[in-house]
């Protein structure tokens, strides 16, 4: 039998994953669902399933609320075993079980997103979700909070917690923290919804890399430039090695999109999206607008 485990949900609403995680809780298990303050609707509910509790954050002040949150939910879980998930995937009835079973042979394990877009912007970019995405998190060994566990005992959690709630990425410090063994293990998450939206996410994600990984980030911003020169110099040869390298990224990981016919378009997006993401100053995740001048340098802002 695996250690009791508190899951952290971030979320301002019941959503189905709530109840999908809180079904397969052991008697010891807790899940806490994470919010900002009581006037969130997750806060008034009171037909809570048992060993569920709901942890009010507060509001950020040099951090993201998701970062706030996670803070505050590692704060006040009582177990030692920790499992990080977030609202916007399906969790099968077996997740948890077999995220325990992977930590014991591996230790502090992650599972990998699949980014399914929801509006015209989005789907154009899959592509690059799945090369940037699946592949680079789990190549980078890099942690991804919809679905990662781990113990307290495998970081130094003072200092994590520190660095936590003054930055904007919560699984990008995690990722600094503890050696994760990402799984080749999916799971579909659905994004966007508008083109607002999902350029805001654009800028989010490209700043995240390049705060975490900044040499990463060059050499990645190198190659999709070569990549986009050669769109424009020999386009034929270029969209068919291009496609042909979706397409194995899609079979490796097993992504069934039809978006993989549209490798190319989307290497010529990169440049411009990479281009405007790297100029704007601020951007919007969940409700609030972020300054972000360094990795530990976050202002919210007011509008």
């Amino acid at each position: 039998m695996p250690p009791p485990t508190s899951v952290l949900l971030p979320t301002v609403t019941w959503a189905p994953a709530c109840e999908e995680v809180a079904a397969q809780l052991a008697p010891e298990d807790e899940l806490l669902v994470l919010c900002d303050t009581a006037d969130d609707p997750v806060a008034g509910r009171e037909d809570l399933p048992e060993n569920v509790d709901v942890v009010l954050a507060g509001e950020p002040e040099r951090c993201s609320g998701k970062a706030n949150a996670i803070a505050a939910g590692m704060e006040a879980a009582e177990h030692d075993r920790i499992a990080w998930t977030d609202d916007d995937f399906h969790h099968p009835p077996d997740w948890l079980a077999t995220l325990h079973a992977d930590y014991e042979r591996h230790g502090p394990v992650s599972e990998l997103p699949v980014f399914v877009g929801r509006d015209p912007l989005a789907r154009l970019l899959e592509p690059l979700y799945a090369v940037g995405g699946t592949l680079g998190v789990y190549l980078g060994d890099q942690a991804w909070a919809g679905a990662v566990l781990f113990e307290r005992g495998d970081l130094d959690e003072a200092t994590f917690l520190a660095d936590l709630r003054r930055t904007v990425s919560d699984d990008g410090v995690l990722s600094e923290h503890v050696d994760v063994t990402p799984l080749r293990r999916t799971r579909r998450v659905e994004v966007g919804g508008t083109i607002r939206r999902t350029l805001e996410r654009h800028v989010r994600f490209t700043k995240i890399v390049h705060r975490h990984d900044p040499g990463g980030h060059v050499w990645g911003a190198l190659v999709t430039l070569a990549t986009f020169v050669a769109c424009l110099l020999v386009p034929l040869y270029a969209a068919v090695g291009l496609t042909a390298l979706v397409a194995g990224v899609y079979a490796a990981f097993g992504i069934r999109r039809w978006t993989v016919v549209i490798a190319y378009p989307a290497a010529l997006a990169a440049i411009p999206f990479g281009v405007y993401a790297h100029v704007r100053r601020t951007f919007v995740w969940g409700g609030r607008r972020y300054r972000w001048r360094g990795k530990y340098d976050v202002e919210v802002v007011d509008d």
